[in-house]
């Protein structure tokens, strides 16, 4: 009874955003954010934004930012409308921009005189879109079908943002984009130019509760597209042995554990206090890789981020054949190319951490920077905001 009840009401506000398209006048002043399909206030979108409350635009512009939880703290003028409920249509009507980081609704329609900066969310190891070769995530009955939606999708966009000449070229195939790319470098970066100091990791260890004294590691992995619950809602998957890990490196070092936005598991991480510090979907990543003097990772974009800081990743690839050959596929050589040692167990894990030499990693590291890091400078945002502007 109550998926009836959700569904009808679903067709409700359907029916009243397509009278709404018809009837209201599009605002150039009204411009709608979102991040990670409203489960979050993060990324690119919550960067821009905020850039827009640092120069005042925030009293000229109305600025509604679509979210799951509403209750959310965010700084500024700002509208918190609730995703898929009436203002959230009403708006979507009316924007005269689109600010996002993930794909809209199949039934949005994006009207003569609307906007839309699509910001992305990564730098692309894993095969995107229609660059696919097979489908394996939750909801999707087909490959053809998946890219089907996703070129009608990306056909809306008027601008992307790109973080390097590799993504662009990229994008521009596996969106079929052929408009206007931003090449910027990405905006939820930019702090990672302003607030890299001594004084502004401590205060964020504070406001975290993590430990002075001890080095920082973050794990960070991305979802695996065939283990999910239903409903976009992917599990954390548990190969790393914490146990192992802690027992290894818990004297010198803590760990951060961050999962992607799309997982959605809740862990009892109590046995490893003192050891795990584990953070959900609104914590924005930026500030745990601002206090990690290490990354761990496998396949996620997080690497392209994290490598602005120049600080040691390790590569934690324990399903690497099957992840490159049956989920998704890589856009470049992995263990060619990546600037830090790649294991399959905790214990080889945890020994190299254990007997890092950053001189080893050098010449790959500054390649990788080389040909991921080449937009980036600090100033994304401000730069967005000033194309908002003259729209």
């Amino acid at each position: 009874m109550k998926k009836i009840i959700k569904k009808s009401g679903k067709y409700v506000f359907l029916l009243l955003y397509a009278c709404m398209r018809k009837v209201l006048p599009v605002k150039k002043n009204v411009i709608f954010f979102e991040s990670n399909v409203g489960r979050n206030y993060t990324g690119n979108p919550k960067a821009i934004y905020e850039k827009f409350v640092e120069l005042g635009l925030d009293r000229k512009y109305d600025c509604v930012y679509s979210l799951e939880n509403t209750e959310i703290s965010i700084p500024g003028k700002i509208k918190k409308i609730k995703r898929l409920r009436f203002f959230y249509f009403y708006y979507l009507a009316i924007a005269g921009i689109w600010v996002s980081d993930s794909r809209l609704p199949e039934f949005v329609v994006k009207r003569k005189g609307t906007s839309y900066i699509q910001t992305w969310h990564g730098t692309p190891l894993k095969k995107l879109a229609l660059d696919m070769d097979s489908i394996h995530m939750d909801g999707e009955s087909s490959l053809e079908e998946y890219k089907k939606k996703f070129q009608e999708n990306s056909s809306t966009w008027d601008y992307l943002i790109s973080q390097n000449s590799f993504s662009s070229e990229v994008f521009e195939r596996c969106f079929d984009f052929h408009k206007k790319m931003l090449e910027y470098g990405y905006p939820r970066n930019d702090v990672l130019f302003a607030r890299n100091s001594k004084d502004s990791i401590i205060e964020i260890k504070k406001n975290y509760g993590i430990p002075e004294g001890k080095k920082v590691i973050l794990y960070a992995p991305t979802w695996r597209d065939n283990e999910f619950y239903g409903d976009n809602r992917y599990k954390f998957n548990q190969a790393l042995d914490y146990h192992k890990l802690m027992e290894q490196l818990s004297e010198d070092y803590v760990l951060l554990v961050k999962c992607h936005y799309l997982v959605q598991d809740t862990i009892d991480w109590s046995e490893f206090e003192g050891f795990v510090y584990s953070f959900d979907s609104k914590t924005d990543i930026a500030d745990l890789y601002l206090v990690s003097d290490y990354l761990i990772t496998d396949y996620s974009s997080v690497m392209f981020d994290y490598s602005i800081l120049k600080r040691p990743m390790f590569f934690f690839a324990y399903d690497l054949e099957a992840y490159k050959d049956e989920l998704r596929g890589f856009y470049f050589d992995y263990l060619e190319e990546i600037p830090g040692p790649v294991s399959q167990n905790t214990e080889e894990l945890a020994e190299q951490i254990l007997s890092y030499n950053k001189e080893q990693w050098t010449e790959k590291y500054e390649a990788f920077s080389k040909k991921f890091n080449t937009f980036d400078d600090g100033n994304a945002a401000a730069n967005i905001a000033k194309l908002i502007e003259s729209l």
